[in-house]
């Protein structure tokens, strides 16, 4: 199972960006999440979207970021606005499938106050 997490950069407060995370149909179309992590902190779940695309947020992000399948383009995104300068952190997407997880490669997010 691949990942592959796209859409970080730099981004001032109050921005916005939008992560992709691209896999195959198969595994897009289960339970996928998003994590970020800062230095010295454990992973913690941002978003996550199931199969019947029921979403859950954490409490920091919630009326911020969305999470969404796109089925033309096989992705998972998480559009990100009002972006706060602690929101910065490596942001890495993960797929559940037969109760195994996997994880895509981290991406960046800078947000300047």
């Amino acid at each position: 199972v691949q990942l592959q997490a796209s859409g970080g950069g730099l981004a001032q407060a109050g921005g916005s960006l939008t992560l992709s995370c691209a896999a195959s149909r198969t595994i897009v179309s289960g339970f996928m999440a998003w994590y970020r992590q800062t230095p010295g902190t454990q992973r913690e779940l941002v978003a996550s979207i199931d199969s019947d695309s029921i979403t859950i947020y954490a409490d920091s992000v919630k009326g911020r970021f969305t999470i969404s399948r796109d089925d033309a383009k096989n992705t998972v995104d998480l559009q990100m606005t009002s972006l706060k300068p602690e929101d910065t952190a490596v942001y890495y997407c993960k797929a559940v499938r037969r109760g195994f997880s996997f994880w895509g490669q981290g991406t960046l997010v800078t947000v300047s106050s």
